[in-house]
C-alpha cells in the first residue's frame, strides 16, 4: 500500500529572497533540495548527527522527486544592498584594512505570497517498517526547521503522513500552484535530493571548515583559499499546468440548444463575460474588489501581475471541412498564480446569463461542459502529448505594424513584412513562448478555407483593420496548446490552432549513411522511386491513379496541361557528391494553380508513407529511412525571396533559331513561373550550356522575388525527374 510524506512550510513573512542576487522571483518555488538542506541543518547537533536522523535522511533522498504545491506569488519590487566584499586577500589578509576594499552591489527580488498558505512538499513510498519509521522521523525533524531561503527567510515546518487517496483531495484544496515532475522536456527545472545528496552535504560542510590554509614563503605568510565541493542534487522538469474550465454557450429553451456566437464579434462576446463576471465576483467578495479588478480586467496592474491574469477563450468551431468557425464554447484558463481561488473563478462564470446585444430577445447562459474533445483542435487536452511544429490564428492577431495599402513598391512591402515578422517574435515573447521559430506568414485572408478575413474582426477605437494579421508561424520544436499572441490576447484575439495536414503534402526519406549513390545516378534513382510508388498505388484491378504514373485510365499521357502527378528529386545535403535524402511532393505543392482532389491528398498520404524499399536495379535495393515532412526553414522550403539552383533548370521550349540562348531562357523561367502560381521573378542566368544551334540547354539560375516565396521549387522540363530544384541562394 502507498502513502504519502506531507511536509508542511510555513514563512513568518509573506516574502521569500532566494537563493540569491541573481535568482529572485525565479527561485519561486522553493526546490526540493532546498527543503532538504533546511531539514539537514536542523537535524544537526552541532557537527554531528543522530543515528536516526542520518538513516531517515539518507532514506528521505531515494524517494522519487515530491510534488511542490506552493502559494500563488507575485514578482516584488527589487532593490539594491551594498555589502563590503569579503576579498580579503587583495589587501593581505590585513583586517584593518577592509576599508580599501570596494563594495559589492547585491540585487534583491522578492517572491510575495499569503504567508497563510503554507508551501507543501508531497513524497510518495510503499508501506513498510522501515520506511513508516524514517518518514516519522523525518516528521520530527521538520519540526526543528527555523528558516528556507536566505538568511531573511525566517519560517517552521511539520509533517504528516496521509494515505494517496487524500493526497489529490489535498492539492485540489490548495489555494495555490500544483508543480509536478514532467514527464516531458517542458517545465521548470528545480535541484532534488538523490542518493548521496546527504553525504555530499557532509563534504561541503567540512570543506567549508578548512577553506583557508597558511602557506609560509620565507618570511611572508599567504592565506590561500579552496572553494568547498557544489553539493549533489539532481535537476527536475517540474510543470505547473494553469486549470481549464470548458463552457458552452447554451439556449435557456426547453432543448438547450448551443447559441452560436459569430467569431468577427469575439471582442463584445469575452468584454460582455468578463465584466459580468466581475461584477459578480465583486458582490461576493467586496473586500478583493481590487484585486478582482487586476485578475480579470488587467485595471491597475503591474507587469508582475499578467503572469496571473484569468484569460477567456472563445473557440471557434473549427476542425472540419464544413465547421462554420462560429463560438459555441468558451475556455476560462486560470493561471497557478492567480491569487483568487479557483472555485471562485469558476463559480463567477458558471450560469452567466445574457442577452445578444444584436438581438436581445435572445436570452443564453454559460453551462459548465465535460465534453473536452473541441479541445484537441486547439493543441490542448490527452491527445496532443506530442504538440505541433506548425500553427496558424483562427482569430487574427493585433501587431503593432499596419499593413500597406495599394500603390505601395516592392521594396516598401518587403520592409513592411520584415517589420511584421519582428512584431510577431515580439507577441511570441509576451505570451513566453521560447521555442525558435523557423518561418514567419502573415496575410490578411484566414488559413482556413471557413475563416474570416482579418479586417472584419476590426474594433472601433481598440483594434484597427489594418493592425490586424492572419499569421502562420513554424517552430523548431513542437509546441503545446493554448497558443494566444498579440495585443488582443485577453480579448479573444490573436487565437491559433496547429495545421493537423503540415507534414503530409512533402515527404522526406534519409538515405542510410552506408548506401553510396552518387548525384550522378539521379536519373536511374528516381525512374525506380516512380516504379516503387506506382506499385503502391496500384488497384486490384492493376491500375495506377494518374498522380503516381502520369497517365491517364487509359494509358495514354496525361494531356491537360497541368501538374497532376507527384514531383520526385534527390538532395545532396552536405556536398560530399552522394544522395543523401529523396523527397516526394504533391503536385499541389510545386504548382499553386491546382489543389487535388479530396481522393488525391488521401492516396498521397496513403501510398508514399508505405515507401520503404526501392529496388533500382544496378543500384542494389535501397532501404528508406522513415517519412518525415520537408519542414519549414530547411533550405529546400525557405521562405526566402532569393532562389538558387541546385539542380539545372532545362527550358520548356526550344529557344528557336538564331535566338539568344540565355535571353530566352530567362523569359522560359518567367513564363514558368506565371504557370505555376507564383510572383514573377527578376532572372539572373549564372551558367548555361547548350549543344549545337543552342539544342538541350541546362543552366543555373538565381531567382529574386518581389516578397518571400515558400518551397520546395521545382521548375521545368524535368521537374518530376529532379531537375529544376532550387534552393535559398547563400550570400
Amino acid at each position: 500500500m502507498s502513502y504519502a510524506l506531507l511536509l508542511s512550510v510555513c514563512f513568518h513573512d509573506g516574502r521569500y529572497h532566494g537563493a540569491g542576487p541573481h535568482h529572485g522571483a525565479g527561485d519561486w518555488p522553493p526546490s526540493p533540495a532546498r527543503l532538504f538542506q533546511a531539514l539537514v541543518a536542523g537535524a544537526a547537533r552541532g557537527t554531528t548527527f543522530v543515528e536516526e536522523d542520518r538513516v531517515a535522511l539518507e532514506w528521505l533522498e531515494t524517494l522519487d522527486p515530491p510534488i511542490v504545491a506552493a502559494p500563488a506569488a507575485r514578482t516584488g519590487r527589487s532593490y539594491k544592498i551594498y555589502v563590503p566584499n569579503n576579498d580579503l586577500d587583495a589587501v593581505g589578509g590585513d583586517p584593518r584594512r577592509i576599508g580599501e576594499i570596494r563594495t559589492a552591489t547585491k540585487v534583491i527580488c522578492p517572491s510575495l505570497f499569503d504567508s497563510q498558505t503554507p508551501l507543501m512538499f508531497l513524497w510518495t513510498f510503499e508501506n513498510g517498517t522501515l520506511n513508516d519509521d524514517c518518514a516519522r522521523t523525518v516528521c520530527k525533524i521538520a519540526e526543528r526547521l527555523y528558516q528556507l531561503g536566505r538568511g531573511v527567510d525566517m519560517a517552521w515546518a511539520w509533517g504528516e503522513l496521509l494515505g494517496t487517496n487524500e493526497v489529490e483531495v489535498l492539492l485540489a484544496r490548495h489555494d495555490g500552484s500544483v508543480y509536478r515532475p514532467s514527464e516531458g522536456n517542458v517545465g521548470k527545472s528545480l535541484p532534488c535530493p538523490q542518493k548521496g545528496s546527504f553525504a555530499s552535504l557532509e563534504r561541503r560542510f567540512e570543506a567549508g571548515r578548512s577553506r583557508f590554509t597558511q602557506m609560509q614563503e620565507s618570511k611572508k605568510t599567504q592565506v590561500i583559499f579552496s572553494q568547498a565541493p557544489k553539493p549533489r542534487f539532481a535537476k527536475v522538469l517540474y510543470n505547473a499546468q494553469p486549470r481549464q474550465c470548458l463552457f458552452e454557450l447554451r439556449t435557456l429553451t426547453p432543448d438547450e440548444s448551443f447559441r452560436p456566437w459569430p467569431s468577427p464579434r469575439v471582442w463584445t462576446l469575452v468584454t460582455t463575460l468578463r465584466d459580468k463576471a466581475t461584477e459578480r465576483l465583486k458582490e461576493a467578495l467586496p473586500e478583493e474588489a481590487g484585486k478582482i479588478d487586476r485578475v480579470f480586467i488587467g485595471r491597475g496592474a503591474t507587469e508582475a501581475d499578467k503572469a496571473a491574469r484569468v484569460r477567456i477563450l472563445p473557440l471557434p468551431s473549427i476542425g472540419h471541412t464544413h465547421a462554420d468557425h462560429a463560438i459555441r464554447r468558451v475556455l476560462v484558463e486560470i493561471p497557478p498564480n492567480c491569487p483568487l481561488r479557483t472555485d471562485d473563478v469558476t463559480w463567477a462564470f458558471s450560469g452567466l446569463e445574457t442577452t445578444d446585444p444584436a438581438a436581445e430577445e435572445t436570452l443564453w447562459n454559460l453551462v459548465r461542459s465535460e465534453d473536452r474533445r473541441m479541445l484537441g483542435h486547439y493543441g490542448i487536452g490527452d491527445g496532443e502529448q506530442d504538440g505541433s511544429r506548425v500553427w496558424w490564428t483562427v482569430t487574427p492577431a493585433a501587431l503593432p505594424v499596419m499593413r500597406t495599402g495599394h500603390g505601395t513598391t516592392g521594396a516598401e512591402r518587403a520592409a513592411n513584412e520584415v517589420k511584421t515578422a519582428r512584431a510577431v517574435m515580439q507577441a511570441l515573447r509576451h505570451a513566453e513562448v521560447s521555442e525558435q521559430v523557423e518561418s514567419i506568414r502573415v496575410q490578411r485572408e484566414p488559413f482556413d478555407r471557413n475563416g474570416t478575413r482579418a479586417e472584419a474582426f476590426a474594433v472601433p477605437r481598440r483594434f484597427v483593420a489594418t493592425g490586424l494579421h492572419h499569421v502562420e508561424i513554424s517552430f523548431a520544436q513542437a509546441v503545446h496548446g493554448p497558443l494566444v499572441i498579440g495585443n488582443g490576447r485577453y480579448l479573444g484575439l490573436g487565437l491559433m490552432a496547429p495545421k493537423k495536414d503540415a507534414s503530409h503534402d512533402v515527404l522526406v526519406f534519409p538515405i542510410a549513411t552506408e548506401t553510396s549513390i552518387s548525384t550522378a545516378d539521379t536519373a536511374p534513382l528516381l525512374h525506380a522511386v516512380r516504379r516503387a510508388l506506382m506499385s503502391l498505388a496500384k488497384d486490384k484491378r492493376g491500375r495506377v491513379p494518374r498522380l503516381f504514373s502520369g497517365h491517364e485510365s487509359d494509358g495514354t499521357p496525361a494531356s491537360s496541361g497541368r501538374h497532376e502527378h507527384v514531383f520526385l528529386a534527390a538532395d545532396d545535403a552536405d556536398g560530399d557528391g552522394c544522395v543523401d535524402r529523396l523527397i516526394v511532393a504533391a503536385p499541389w505543392v510545386c504548382d499553386r494553380t491546382i489543389q487535388g482532389s479530396r481522393q488525391d491528398h488521401v492516396d498521397f498520404n496513403g501510398v508514399v508513407t508505405d515507401l520503404s524499399t526501392i529496388r533500382a536495379g544496378g543500384l542494389g535495393v535501397i532501404v528508406l529511412g522513415p517519412a518525415s515532412d520537408l519542414t519549414a526553414g530547411d533550405p529546400l522550403v525557405g521562405p526566402a525571396r532569393v532562389w538558387e539552383s541546385r539542380a539545372q533548370y532545362r527550358p520548356t521550349r526550344h529557344a528557336g533559331r538564331g535566338k539568344d540562348v540565355e535571353t530566352a531562357t530567362a523569359h522560359d523561367v518567367i513564363a514558368e513561373c506565371r504557370r505555376r502560381g507564383l510572383p514573377r521573378p527578376q532572372v539572373e542566368v549564372l551558367e548555361i550550356k547548350a549543344g549545337p544551334n543552342g539544342g538541350n540547354p541546362a543552366a543555373r539560375i538565381r531567382l529574386r522575388f518581389a516578397v518571400a516565396v515558400a518551397g520546395p521549387l521545382l521548375l521545368g522540363r524535368d521537374s518530376h525527374k529532379g531537375g529544376g530544384l532550387f534552393d535559398i541562394s547563400r550570400p
